[in-house]
């Protein structure tokens, strides 16, 4: 969504930040920050795969955006040995865009379905039997004389991309070998993550600052390294170059992102629930209306990380405040608000 791509807590990402994305980006699975449990079983897939000498299974990666599925499908690539073919679920609308695709595919390499819910109904079903059969259908002709021509493939693997793995349909789902999950950092792998970041932009970043910039992240590596260049911009052209701590805040003050990593669109949702509405119960239209924004904007944007972080109650009746929220807001709840604990 365009209004989500123009914050700076955004986990989405436009096609100029992905370039300076791809210069971060980890090359091996041992270089791979966070995601213990994922990277240790995607390992040993690989490992068995390569000894075998065949293509290891398809595998299908879920979980927020900006947590490192494409990364991890640049690494799969990398580790096999092999060159990756990518593309997205959008792009793919006709069956025809996908077998052109998959009849280009050489041995072994490796095909990236970034979000792979989105892909066309027709798409899906043939991507069924190519996945399973190593095989595609294509069909030659119009009406009564068309004709559908067989076409061996090569041995490949897919990986699929989601931020909606309820989204895909069981027989899509049911062909991918491994699936993994990613989920939020903590704060301290997301040091790790800016402490390479910023060897590798060959910025001195003191331990201070990656706290105070990990914190603000929403658990979100491509949040911290966006924040981390914003610091770096803020110390070159208002302070001496230094990032410290004081520069870290000053900057990220400038952003308008606070301790808890909320931006001027969350604070303002919050700040509705409570002051003009005095912690709710309040309907999701009523709290979009109050901060000048479409409801969707407010249910997909910002309500996610608002109730993950227990500032957001969501009830039959309406959104409520809980009582963090008031605390955050350094307020102090009416006797009659129905707060909820968080």
């Amino acid at each position: 969504m365009a209004e989500d791509l123009d914050r700076l807590v955004s986990a989405g990402a436009e096609d100029a930040e992905r370039a300076a994305e791809a210069a971060l980006r980890p090359k091996r699975l041992e270089e791979f920050v966070g995601q213990r449990v994922v990277r240790e079983q995607l390992g040993l897939v690989l490992e068995a795969a390569v000894a075998r000498g065949r293509a290891p299974d398809h595998v299908l990666l879920s979980g927020p955006p900006g947590l490192g599925k494409t990364t991890l499908a640049m690494i799969i690539a990398a580790e096999l040995g092999t060159t990756v073919r990518v593309t997205s679920g959008p792009a793919i609308q006709h069956a025809g865009d996908l077998a052109a695709v998959l009849s280009s595919l050489e041995e072994g390499e490796v095909l990236f379905l970034d979000e792979i819910h989105r892909i066309a109904r027709p798409a899906e079903e043939l991507l069924y039997v190519a996945m399973e059969d190593f095989r595609v259908d294509v069909v030659v002709g119009k009406g009564a004389g068309a004709n559908a021509i067989g076409l061996t493939l090569p041995p490949f693997t897919v990986v699929g991309a989601t931020t909606r793995a309820g989204l895909l349909p069981a027989p899509l789902r049911d062909r991918f070998g491994f699936t993994g999950h990613l989920e939020f950092y903590d704060d301290d792998e997301l040091e790790q993550v800016l402490t390479r970041s910023a060897r590798l932009l060959g910025l001195d970043l003191h331990r201070p600052a990656a706290v105070e910039i990990a914190r603000r992240s929403r658990g979100t590596p491509r949040i911290a390294n966006r924040l981390l260049r914003r610091v770096r911009d803020w110390a070159e052209v208002r302070g001496d170059g230094t990032l410290d701590r004081a520069a870290a805040r000053s900057a990220l003050e400038v952003y308008e992102v606070d301790e808890l990593g909320l931006d001027r669109l969350d604070r303002a949702v919050l700040q509705a629930l409570c002051v003009r509405f005095g912690g709710g119960p309040v309907g999701l239209t009523t709290l979009a209306v109050a901060v000048g924004e479409e409801p969707e904007t407010v249910e997909t944007v910002a309500e996610p990380f608002l109730v993950r972080e227990g500032l957001m109650g969501r009830t039959p009746r309406g959104r409520v405040a809980t009582t963090r929220t008031w605390q955050h807001l350094r307020m102090r709840p009416p006797e009659n608000a129905p707060t909820l604990f968080g």
